[in-house]
């Protein structure tokens, strides 16, 4: 499987009933400005969007640096899914991180196991892979409150993804989202100008329902 981009979410996940809405509007504004560097699949879960290349010639650098632009992305980074076998993260997983392992002096293991079935847990992930990795890289010390690389397995229920670098997103909640949310609960009806904004030279537009007490004036 190919690198793919794993981007979560920042105030989105917390959204409650409107949850599918903003997270409509981020996809959208993804889209928007990753379609030039490629064609791609986007899977929602978990708080988290999974953004796959359809075809190897994606610009997967341009498109890490798009989207530490977008609104609404806490934490961005680049991943590769694996099978869901101790084994193969262990060596196939390890070789995928093995640059950032070799440029740093400490790190930490963490693990996300969604997919329940997985027959280790967590913090049995962590320690045995924290030892395989201090035999392979023997210069490296654990540090768990300050390391230099945080090791990542995320036990899904398709594969297991493993990443070691994560950057900053821009956070917040994605552009556009009021105006959207405003004519969602106005019944679709005409909705009223409130003011505008640019970004990267594109115009976007907020708005507010219109009252029927507007409506008369």
């Amino acid at each position: 499987m190919s690198e793919i981009v794993l981007a979560k979410y920042g105030e989105i996940a917390l959204k409650g009933l409107n949850k599918n809405t903003f997270e409509d509007v981020l996809v959208r504004n993804i889209r928007r400005r990753i379609s030039k560097y490629g064609k791609f699949e986007y899977k929602r879960a978990q708080s988290t969007l999974y953004i796959s290349p359809k075809n190897d010639d994606c610009d997967m650098d341009a498109v890490m640096e798009a989207l530490q632009k977008v609104f609404g992305i806490a934490k961005l980074c680049r991943a590769k899914g694996f099978e869901k076998n101790f084994e193969v993260i262990c060596t196939e997983g390890i070789d995928y991180v093995a640059e950032a392992l070799e440029n740093a002096n400490t790190f930490k293991v963490a693990s996300k196991r969604a997919d329940k079935k997985f027959p280790m847990k967590s913090p049995e992930i962590c320690r045995e892979l924290g030892g395989v990795i201090l035999d392979r890289f023997p210069h490296l010390e654990v540090d768990v409150n300050n390391p230099d690389v945080i090791v990542t397995v995320e036990i899904r229920e398709e594969q297991a993804f493993v990443h070691a670098t994560n950057i900053d997103g821009a956070g917040g909640i994605p552009v556009g989202i009021y105006a959207c949310l405003a004519e969602k609960y106005n019944n679709g009806e005409p909705i009223k100008f409130l003011f505008e904004t640019e970004m990267d030279g594109i115009v976007y537009r907020y708005y507010l329902p219109e009252t029927q007490s507007q409506n008369n004036d």
